[in-house]
């Protein structure tokens, strides 16, 4: 997958909130469509939605990793990279250069072991531009993959797989998993990504000749959801596919259920785990098997929630793990069931399986109520409209009915089947597919932990790519030309379509008040979706704790949603679960928020249990010592991941070791060995309180009607002063110096670039932003992106971006990047920098512009976009137009302009230098930065230097 906005809407995770359902309303509401085929065979669908002037183009391919062969592996996954650089008549950059500059959300791609997806949202005056694009990527591309061209590709492809599995805790899992459920022979044998070793091999017929067999009209379903004029859009459709040559017919795979004929088991030591970790997998079904929606409420019934037995047996009484999970998976030939959870540090897993047998046998043998049933059916409904609330989700949704049900319409019979399921059905399948049924366990321990792994277990075969300096086959050279033979058309594709009429940015209409209390509430209305989201956010957090006892905030969230004085946690769980709404409350490094998500017919409802956990806490003190458990097991994942570790070393050095922001909000083993439930009742004593509190609601509801559901929590909520602190901020470096923390025998180093900038409120702060979009903050479009991945192959992503709020945040430069390249790339960082602000051109200000500018057609899509609006209005005292206000300071950008913020906030010369990943093969190296002697952070933190 390309690493833009993360996507993972594989055919089992969109199966999964297709089938949600409607459960009491669900004949009030459906997603109308048209559907039409073209001559050449590609399945064309429309939705319309006038709600927001954009338009959502998805182009899905029925092929995915299981199309391809043993020792042919990772070709699916490999052309949802190809097909983004180039193709005959978009030129080099393709859809990607495209999208910055019709302000897109960015042309992204997402590969399942079905299908490959490629889907962009862009303002409605560029749909015939999309189409112009999508149809050139399906017909006119093939020509333009070169040698080059490929051998660089599969740099990037190799970059991603390091970044999500080599240097990942428990990276390997899903491979062994894989390779121990299907024999040899069978597709989900393989993962998606392939074998590196298949993917070094491949030769460019190979890949010409996958593409060819699968990427054709008649194996293709185009979606085209939103705000557009459907006879227009179908002579474009034609006139710019109709003469794609249709390809072989395709057959159908027959369905491929895995058969075991014995458990296996296996383990594996993990370089990057702290946690023992225990999976098992049983087969299941495919997609749209008529045991499929038991089992999704099955799983739910056994891990999800406190009544539910996994929970109760390993969580609560024998305290073995902090969280277990447990789901069904469908694909289209076969499926698996998964029990996943990671046990608390040096815990045998023996032990946590002895436990979750007595799990199943208690849910043998008590069973579960019709009033169970009922409550995780009414968290369908709100799990189905939240998955329409964009139009991108929409034509998801359509395609991945259309490709493996043969019918868009089929929507509506799922949510009878799954509306339809009965106890009986649950423990049917509960019988038929878990109990007595042979399974495949993994257990991943940490390095030296071979005794914690379930007994019998066997090493897993894993494939460790070994990384060398100069390592064979990756260095590459792309010309700046490229011959080729072009496609022969009926017409000049070359010439880019122009622009429709131009949207009109629309500031959604917001109302405010302010309560007695002190509360101020922010509100927008919204009834394309019979959804209310909302928010309280109160000022507080990381800055009002102790340094002796950080996390203090962050346990007192997680105790406002274990019980009330009335309830105990369970029941208040349930409470939440019967309305299908969701409460969420979490605390970060200035603030603590209630976040929730109800259908509107139940917001009353659920307003009444916010004010009871705010204004009623439990304190359980069985439930404090759980959470305290949990926050240290979190402590201990994130101590070997080399991405917590940069983010939390990167915050030591930008602030300093004792101001309070440099600490993790969620505390260290020290600080919550330390801390007692009286720390937490007087934080909430002293700090929670609507006098520094503010409230943001969206969605099918009027301001009355909000105002009225605050009225017993005006009246009751004590108002209270508090002071917020006032921080120093650090002043940044008068001088670059280069910081490394060794994780030994790392397979990437991961960048953390960049100092303490400024807050969002100062007036430099978006015109900085507007700098940066060349620079780092732009995708595919940035400096960094087009020379780091696209130029030299070291990075799957590379990014930049400035950060604040009231007070001071960074500007940060961040990558991960594979070992033996991690001096070139912080010294192409640096060379970048340094030559930004001379060679930012014109026509680079009037790409900037373009996406700025355009961009904000998408701004306010869906209810989190419209919270956003009202979270910066009320924390910024911003007057509602304030994207107006921010358009004019684009207009009026200047070369110069930018020149100057360039120089001023993006000086490589006094910034942070930070690399995470294996000292005795890349430190000494980074002394050619020119920064001085690199500092060894591992042992300077801990002599407190």
């Amino acid at each position: 997958m390309k690493p833009r906005i993360l996507y993972l809407f594989s055919a089992l995770l969109i199966s999964s909130f297709i089938t949600a359902s409607c459960v009491q309303k669900q004949t009030e509401f459906s997603v109308e469509y048209e559907k039409f085929t073209l001559d050449n065979g590609l399945e064309v669908i429309f939705h319309k939605d006038h709600s927001d002037p954009v338009v959502a183009v998805a182009l899905t391919f029925h092929v995915g990793s299981a199309r391809e062969i043993e020792g042919r592996t990772g070709f699916a996954h490999l052309f949802e990279h190809l097909l983004f650089l180039e193709s005959e008549n978009l030129g080099k950059g393709g859809l990607d250069k495209m999208s910055s500059r019709i302000g897109g959300s960015g042309a992204n791609g997402s590969t399942s072991r079905d299908r490959t997806n490629y889907f962009q949202t862009v303002p409605k005056d560029a749909l015939e531009k999309m189409i112009w694009a999508e149809a050139d990527k399906l017909g006119y591309f093939i020509n333009t993959v070169t040698e080059a061209v490929l051998a660089k590709e599969k740099q990037v492809v190799k970059n991603e797989k390091r970044q999500g599995v080599d240097n990942a805790p428990y990276g390997h899992a899903n491979y062994v998993v894989g390779k121990n459920m299907y024999p040899a022979e069978h597709p989900y044998n393989w993962q998606v990504i392939g074998s590196l070793e298949d993917l070094q091999n491949a030769t460019l017929q190979d890949v010409k000749d996958f593409y060819n067999q699968w990427y054709v009209p008649n194996n293709a379903t185009l979606v085209i959801a939103g705000d557009f004029d459907s006879e227009q859009a179908k002579a474009w459709i034609h006139k710019y596919f109709d003469e794609i040559p249709r390809g072989e017919d395709i057959e159908p795979l027959p369905d491929m259920p895995a058969d075991l004929d014995q458990t296996k088991k296996k383990y594996y030591e993990d370089n990057f785990a702290r946690l023992p970790e225990l999976r098992l997998v049983w087969p299941g079904v495919d997609l749209y098997h008529e045991d499929a929606y038991a089992l999704d409420i099955l799983t739910e019934l056994l891990a999800d929630g406190k009544k539910a037995p996994l929970y109760k047996v390993l969580v609560e009484e024998q305290e073995l793990t902090s969280n277990v999970y447990m789901n069904s998976g469908n694909s289209e030939l076969a499926g698996e069931i998964a029990f996943i959870t990671r046990a608390y540090p040096n815990t045998d897993l023996n032990d946590v399986a002895g436990a979750v047998n007595e799990a199943f046998m208690r849910f043998e043998d008590e069973g579960f109520t019709q009033a169970d049933l009922d409550r995780i059916k009414a968290g369908i409904e709100t799990d189905f409209y939240n998955g329409l609330s964009s139009v991108l989700g929409k034509a998801f949704q359509l395609a991945q009915y259309n490709i493996f049900a043969g019918d868009p319409g089929y929507i509506n019979k799922d949510i009878q089947k799954t509306l339809a399921v009965t106890k009986e059905d649950v423990m049917r399948v509960y019988q038929k597919y878990i109990k007595g049924q042979y399974f495949v366990a993994t257990s991943f321990v940490p390095q030296r932990g071979a005794d914690l792994a379930l007994d019998g277990s066997e090493p897993a075969e894993v494939v460790e790519e070994e990384i060398v300096q100069n390592g064979e086959g990756e260095s590459f050279s792309l010309p700046e030309e490229t011959a080729y033979e072009k496609t022969p058309s009926s017409f000049d594709r070359s010439v880019e379509p122009p622009y429709g009429e131009s949207p009109d940015l629309k500031v959604p209409e917001i109302w405010e008040t302010e309560l007695a209390s002190g509360l101020d509430v922010y509100g927008i209305e919204n009834y394309e979706l019979p959804l209310v989201e909302f928010e309280i956010t109160i000022k507080g957090g990381l800055m009002l704790e102790n340094p002796e006892k950080t996390g203090v905030a962050n346990l007192v969230a997680e105790l406002l949603t274990k019980g009330t004085a009335n309830k105990t946690p369970e029941e208040l769980e349930q409470a939440i679960d019967e309305l299908g709404a969701s409460i969420n409350i979490f605390s970060g490094r200035q603030s603590v928020t209630i976040r929730g998500n109800s259908l509107a017919r139940y917001y009353d409802e659920t307003m009444a249990l916010v004010e009871e956990m705010l204004l009623e806490p439990r304190w359980d003190e069985r439930e404090f010592e759980l959470a305290k458990q949990s926050t240290m097991s979190q402590i201990a994942q994130q101590s070997a991941n080399p991405n917590s570790i940069a983010t939390n070393t990167f915050n030591k050095l930008l602030y300093g070791e004792d101001h309070i922001l440099s600490f993790n909000p969620i505390g260290t083993t020290s600080s919550i060995e330390a801390i007692k439930l009286d720390d937490l009742q007087a934080y909430y004593a002293n700090y929670i309180s609507p006098s520094v509190a503010d409230m943001h609601v969206v969605g099918a509801i009027d301001q009355s009607e909000v105002v009225a559901s605050l009225d017993n929590l005006n009246d009751r909520w004590e108002a209270k002063e508090v002071e917020l602190p006032e921080f120093k901020t650090p002043e940044p470096p008068s001088a670059s110096k280069v910081y490394f923390y060794d994780v030994p025998d790392a397979k990437q180093s991961v960048l953390r670039f960049g100092y303490l900038a400024m807050p969002e409120t100062h007036p430099d702060f978006y015109p900085a932003e507007v700098m940066n979009y060349k620079l780092g903050g732009g995708g595919f479009a940035s400096r960094f992106t087009q020379e780091l991945r696209e130029g030299k192959g070291y990075t799957y992503g590379i990014g930049s971006g400035f950060s604040g709020s009231d007070i001071a945040g960074p500007f940060v430069i961040s990558s991960g990047v594979r070992t033996n390249v991690t001096y070139e790339s912080a010294a192409l960082v640096k060379e970048i920098l340094e030559d930004y602000p001379d060679t930012f051109t014109e026509e680079d200000l009037k790409n900037t512009k373009s996406f700025l500018l355009k961009s904000n057609a998408r701004r306010f899509e869906t209810l989190g976009a419209k919270l956003n609006l009202l979270e910066n209005i009320s924390a910024y005292g911003w007057s509602p137009d304030y994207i107006k206000q921010r358009e004019e300071v684009v207009k009026n950008m200047t070369q110069e302009r930018i020149q100057e913020l360039a120089r001023t906030y993006a000086n490589p010369d006094k910034m942070i230098w930070l690399v995470v990943g294996d000292a005795k093969t890349q430190m000494d190296r980074l002394q050619q930065l020119g920064f001085g002697d690199p500092i060894l952070v591992n042992e300077y933190f801990k002599e407190g230097k």
